[in-house]
């Protein structure tokens, strides 16, 4: 069964034969299977009352384990946001009361904490089990084996590009 990518490479096989588009087979999958997955992520949050990014914000500091708090530096390290974004999203996430902003003693250049509040930490714990079913039905199409082979592949990519912390 050919899927849209198939159908590109076709295209493009007729209109320059000479050249070799296997990386589009994989590039090209990539790139549609991520806006697939943002779009089914972010309707996950809509229905959960977030706005795109909160989800992994409560991830991130739940995560980091008591007392779920980090400096800004080191939750943008840590996170899977962008740094022109964050102010606002924690703004936002503070108004509910979902975060709070801790201040340091004077002198401390890392001045300012963000930490998970009782609430936000309710609300993380609440979901994030359903993220994962929600996850686990994205990811349907493939057997265990299959998911485990494409996860090694995924992550020799990934180290390729040098991404292999959070720091």
């Amino acid at each position: 069964m050919a899927d849209a990518v198939d159908i590109i490479r076709e295209l493009w096989r007729s209109e320059r034969p000479d050249l070799d588009t296997w990386p589009v087979s994989i590039v090209g999958r990539v790139q549609r299977l991520s806006r697939i997955l943002e779009r089914e992520l972010k309707a996950f949050d809509n229905r959960h009352g977030l706005e795109s990014g909160e989800f992994d914000v409560l991830t991130t500091l739940r995560r980091s384990g008591p007392p779920y708090r980090m400096t800004a530096g080191a939750f943008l390290k840590a996170s899977m946001v962008t740094s022109g974004a964050i102010t606002k999203r924690i703004d936002r996430m503070e108004a509910r009361g979902l975060v709070e902003r801790v201040r340091l003693p004077a002198g401390d250049r890392r001045s300012v904490q963000i930490r998970l509040t009782e609430k936000g930490i309710q609300l993380i714990d609440e979901l994030f089990p359903l993220h994962l079913e929600n996850e686990m039905r994205l990811l349907q199409a493939l057997s265990a084996e299959e998911a485990e082979q494409l996860a090694g592949l995924l992550r020799r990519l990934l180290e390729s590009f040098g991404d292999t912390s959070l720091n």
